[in-house]
């Protein structure tokens, strides 16, 4: 693929703030595919990408796609495409269990402010594990709750879960900027607001810190690989559900190209602890995203396995709601799993098993939330 022209993303930004959509999608299109600008505008670039490129774009809306153009499924805020009941509103019983409480919070720092929010278990009278919970483009705090129903799962196992938020001002689209090189290092940017507000839950509450895991989709996953990366000595463990690796990208035409499997991923400095050990890290990736290309799951497995001795394994295909998986597990001398790869046949960008009534997820296929849980709770720091 030949690489995206500054030029030529220049103008589709400037014909997308002023109004001339359709010019954009097809400039970004034929940017894409590897084709000229002026040979015809081609269907399949997804909305997410639309907007990743568009700083202008606040929101975008089913309205404002072109006729005839495909978009991949999630690409779109669910709130646009729904046609249930609620119609995009979310009730207090999609968020959170009632016996725990569902807070709103907020961090400052040199890097800015972000808000948050904080589930509190009902049972936290001793050290609790902690879950990060990085939101995708285009979702709030209470669209990711609400569509994973990790605030369920943790009740279950008495943890906290925080949720960071992405303020519109740092990105019209609310991506976490994963694939800008001042957001990937340790202490400088978003890395530092997302570990301020971890930190900041563990001073204010009883969190064991020994037990405290991030994961995120789509950008909020590669945030999630980033910050798994730079602050190794925080996080017991990563999950990352259709995203990238840390370093796939530095700017955003190296972005796109990673989104779409072009290029390898470079290795940089972080400014994190180095480690001569894999880093426990689960991955769940459909092999027909048409978003975020599926090799990236590979290479984010590749990356975290730095050295360690581990085992490689390979189950059979198994079935689950009608969605056949692979799995793929590296354990360690003592039989742990350390890294697994959930390969989602026929799946595209979506949390696997979540819930509908939120944006960007697939209700059938395994519990991407109970599995990543479950794979947290083995690890501890």
């Amino acid at each position: 693929m030949k690489a995206l022209l500054p030029g030529e993303m220049i103008e589709a930004t400037r014909l997308t703030r002023s109004g001339r959509l359709n010019e954009a999608v097809a400039l970004l299109q034929n940017l894409l595919r590897g084709t000229r600008a002026g040979s015809g505008p081609k269907h399949g670039a997804s909305a997410a990408a639309i907007a990743l490129a568009a700083p202008g774009v606040t929101e975008l809306r089913a309205k404002d796609v072109p006729a005839g153009l495909k978009v991949a499924p999630g690409a779109l805020p669910q709130t646009a495409l729904r046609t249930t009941r609620r119609r995009g509103s979310l009730l207090a019983e999609d968020l959170a269990p009632g016996a725990g409480a569902f807070i709103a919070g907020s961090y400052s720092c040199e890097a800015g402010t972000r808000a948050y929010k904080l589930y509190v278990p009902s049972r936290h009278g001793k050290p609790r594990p902690l879950i990060v919970m990085l939101h995708g483009c285009l979702q709030s705090a209470d669209d990711f709750a609400a569509g994973t129903r990790m605030n369920f799962a943790a009740e279950e196992h008495s943890c906290f879960v925080v949720y960071p938020e992405q303020a519109a001002a740092a990105n019209a689209s609310k991506c976490w900027n994963w694939f800008k090189q001042s957001d990937q290092q340790r202490d400088r940017g978003e890395p530092a607001l997302i570990a301020g507000i971890t930190r900041q839950v563990m001073r204010d509450h009883r969190i064991d810190a020994r037990r405290i895991y991030i994961a995120g989709l789509s950008a909020g996953g590669a945030a999630a690989a980033v910050m798994g990366e730079t602050y190794p000595d925080l996080y017991a463990a990563v999950g990352v559900h259709s995203g990238l690796a840390c370093g796939a990208a530095r700017d955003l035409p190296s972005a796109f190209a990673a989104m779409r499997g072009h290029g390898p991923v470079r290795a940089h400095a972080t400014g994190g602890r180095s480690s001569h050990q894999a880093r426990p890290t689960i991955v769940f990736h459909g092999d027909r995203d048409t978003t975020v290309h599926p090799r990236n799951g590979a290479e984010i497995i590749a990356r975290a396995n730095s050295g360690g001795r581990l085992q490689a394994a390979t189950e059979p295909q198994s079935i689950s709601s009608g969605q056949t998986y692979t799995r793929s597990i590296k354990r360690d001398e003592g039989g742990r799993s350390v890294l697994e790869q959930w390969e989602l046949h026929g799946a595209g960008h979506a949390w696997s098993g979540g819930n509908p009534v939120g944006s960007f997820t697939d209700s059938k296929g395994p519990d991407a939330t109970k599995e990543m849980l479950r794979f947290f709770l083995e690890h501890v720091q």
